[in-house]
């Protein structure tokens, strides 16, 4: 019995360019989401889509080829209901279908997963919850601690859009760039609600003014960010998660916008093991390591300092020797390089 192919909720494009580069073609830019989006499916509805496929403008720019980034379902026909977005280079704002991680992969934080079951909830029922929702959620905690993880695997256990946006990259070269890209964001999850908007090293724009003269761009986000944090505008279905390593940090007249902190740990000796355990699953060497000394070893370490410090070192070295194998040495040694103190220079004497 054949499969039935349904129609596309959203697909994701990015702009790919001409087969054959000349001088005299302009290069299109998306300005107007809204106005792309009625004018692509004029042309491009019925077409059956997946990813990685590629889609011809045939009226205002004959022949300039978008490429399919993602979609939702995966696969099928574009309607008149299907959202179509188009991502630009360099990119500010991220629109991700997640479909790679569960909240079973966040090894511990436990309690973190305990209060963010409310905004899986939300996402699947915002009508439920009225003017009780979620709809701003701090997480804080060390870096490494699966803050970023969590947030993605609510998207996918809801099955609902992750747009995410890292802080930094708000601050641009000219006054106002910043703010329009909050603007931007929020328009955008308005389209897709219900959904994520995850702003991601937040303290970036959002450190207490006495801690550093705001520059006027910093500034004018800020003001931009709190509009959208108090829902000037309906923001039905979307949930802002912001994310900080530096909670202290925060301006109190932002922090005091999000209405639940979550605090993410270190993980504790057990964690670490089970972190251990599940990324040397399917480990392209042979482990032959007693991992409950390593994990005793790497008190202090957070999940991503396991696995990219120690876990991803011990493998590069392995291959580097050309041995097949990683062991408890291997990964001990690499630990205690990582704890010893970095050599400062010594202190000059003036006399």
């Amino acid at each position: 019995m054949a499969k039935e192919v349904s129609e596309l909720k959203y697909i994701i494009l990015r702009p790919l360019g001409y087969p054959l580069k000349a001088s005299y073609h302009e290069y299109p830019k998306v300005d107007n989401l809204k106005v792309f989006d009625i004018y692509a499916k004029e042309q491009w509805k019925g077409e059956f889509v997946r990813k990685g496929k590629i889609l011809f403008d045939m009226r205002m720019f004959p022949d300039f080829a978008f490429e399919v980034l993602d979609a939702e379902p995966s696969a099928g026909y574009i309607a008149d209901s299907t959202i179509i977005l188009v991502e630009s280079e360099p990119k500010v704002i991220e629109t991700e279908i997640v479909r790679d991680v569960k909240l079973s992969d966040v090894v511990g934080q436990e309690d973190a997963k305990r209060k963010a079951r409310v905004i899986l909830e939300y996402l699947k029922n915002p009508e439920k919850f009225g003017k009780w929702a979620p709809k701003n959620i701090l997480f804080y905690g060390p870096p490494g601690t699966g803050k970023t993880m969590l947030a993605k695997a609510l998207s996918n256990e809801a099955k609902k859009p992750f747009l995410s946006v890292k802080s930094t990259k708000l601050i641009g070269e000219h006054v106002g760039d910043g703010a329009r890209k909050i603007h931007e964001l929020y328009e955008r999850a308005r389209k897709l609600a219900p959904c994520i908007v995850f702003l991601d090293e937040f303290d970036a724009i959002a450190l207490d003014r006495s801690y550093q003269d705001l520059r006027g761009d910093v500034s004018e986000i800020v003001n931009a960010l709190l509009t959208e944090l108090d829902g000037i505008q309906s923001n039905t279905g979307i949930c802002t998660i912001a994310a900080t390593n530096r909670l202290e940090f925060l301006d109190n007249s932002i922090r005091s916008r999000f209405e639940e902190e979550i605090e993410f740990t270190l993980p504790n000796q057990e964690e670490r093991f089970e972190i251990l355990r599940k990324n040397l699953e399917n480990f392209p060497l042979k482990v032959d390591a007693r991992l409950e000394i390593v994990a005793k070893a790497t008190e202090g370490f957070s999940g991503r300092d396991i696995v990219e410090k120690v876990i991803k070192a011990a493998l590069h070295k392995a291959i580097a020797e050309e041995r097949e194998f990683i062991s408890t040495s291997d990964l001990l040694g690499i630990v205690e390089k990582l704890k010893m103190p970095s050599k400062q220079p010594p202190k000059q004497m003036f006399i």
